[in-house]
């Protein structure tokens, strides 16, 4: 079973979770265990500390709040190039669990393609970027304490039981740079959530929140953090669009008189509410918010060069939002990573199948087109050289 069988935005109820609990309220949904066969396990958390050297913060453990110091878990390792890298210390690791400390490893879609495909599920859902943590508790200590956070969070209960204790928010959509900070969250919680396997929670930014295994059960899951979406994110947009205005880019009159002040100010105020009028400014700018998305890292070794004609090469593009569009010619224009292409039209149900966000073999992309593999291979090696594509073994 892949991650794939396992939807997020079904869980949690699509359209009608969008309209009526996506950023507004929390939401518990319960699922089996089951469900989540094939996502990540503790064989691969295990694997990943064993394969890679990760340094704080990527991996910490925490305690009440506070990372604990690496020397507590890990010792450093000087190579015979006198390079320092910390190893981590199992006996020292599974002390400094069994009483209390939280395991932390941040952004373990880069790590684990099932995470990953979870996290580009979620981006193409909700067209904003993901990251995804793990987290692995033992005990009822409470890694941080009570606390908020500055971006919506979707959670997905990997295995044993979590509780979690929801305060509600006490400041409207906070922010990382804000003017002001939440006051402090009432006594008393307005939920408490105990998660099992299975289990999937949505919070929004804001909600004060408490976490600690549950009922001395071990505890393993992950955390998506969503990219936040803002009035603030729309303004700086629009101050770089608006650059093509020469009253954008000309020097304020410090130095002027009142008067050439106030008609400065009041050409920028014309431009700026002419543009906050267009009835599709927020459609504008989301779109181009999925233009420039960040592309996920995914090289295409051996093929340094041109992609080959082989049939049972597999096919995928590494961005979640890529945007198709036919031109007034007549072609078919790709808008993905912050680049465009144009292609013939006929290459529209290869760009199509890919932009699904799956993996394609190159004979099933040009059967669809009706291109040969050769002409397939073209308009993929354009895709993969531009960084928003990228090429495996057999599909």
């Amino acid at each position: 079973m892949t991650t794939e069988t396992f939807s997020v935005a079904e869980r949690l109820g699509g359209e009608t979770f969008l309209a009526q609990a996506f950023g507004r309220r929390y939401q518990v949904a319960r699922g089996e265990a089951a469900s989540l066969a094939g996502l990540v396990s503790w064989d691969d958390l295990n694997g990943i500390l064993a394969c890679h050297r990760l340094e704080a913060p990527r991996l910490r453990l925490a305690v009440g709040g506070e990372p604990l110091p690496t020397h507590t878990y890990s010792r450093p390792v000087v190579t015979r190039r006198r390079t320092v890298w910390q190893r981590l210390q199992p006996a020292m690791l599974h002390q400094q669990l069994e009483h209390g400390a939280t395991l932390v490893l941040d952004a373990v879609d880069e790590l684990h393609d099932g995470v990953g495909q979870l996290t580009r599920q979620l981006e193409r859902w909700l067209r904003t970027g993901v990251q995804a943590n793990l987290y692995a508790s033992w005990t009822s200590t409470e890694g941080f304490g009570v606390h908020w956070d500055d971006h919506d969070v979707i959670v997905v209960q990997l295995d044993g039981a979590k509780r979690w204790r929801l305060y509600g928010p006490t400041r409207t959509a906070p922010m990382y740079c804000d003017v002001d900070v939440p006051e402090e969250p009432p006594a008393e919680p307005v939920a408490d959530l105990v998660l099992t396997a299975g289990d999937v929670l949505y919070l929004p930014r804001g909600w004060w929140h408490a976490v600690a295994a549950s009922e001395g059960q071990h505890s393993l899951h992950l955390t998506c953090g969503l990219q936040t979406t803002t009035g603030a994110d729309l303004i700086s947009w629009l101050s770089e669009t608006l650059r093509s205005h020469t009253i954008v880019r000309a020097d304020l009159p410090r130095f002027g008189t009142a008067q050439q002040q106030a008609s400065f100010v009041e050409e920028l105020r014309k431009l700026v509410i002419a543009e906050l009028e267009s009835a599709d400014l927020i459609q504008q700018f989301a779109a181009a918010r999925d233009a420039t998305e960040q592309a996920r890292l995914l090289p295409s070794l051996p093929y340094v060069a041109a992609i080959p004609p082989d049939p049972n090469l597999s096919v995928q593009l590494v961005v979640a939002r890529p945007a198709l569009q036919a031109t007034p010619e007549g072609a078919v224009r790709l808008t993905a990573g912050g680049e465009e292409w144009t292609f013939a039209a006929q290459a529209l149900p290869l760009l199509g199948l890919l932009a699904r966000g799956d993996s394609h073999r190159l004979a099933d992309l040009a059967t669809a087109s009706g291109l040969t593999l050769a002409q397939a291979a073209g308009v993929v090696t354009e895709l993969v050289s531009g960084e928003v594509a990228a090429v495996g073994g057999a599909g």
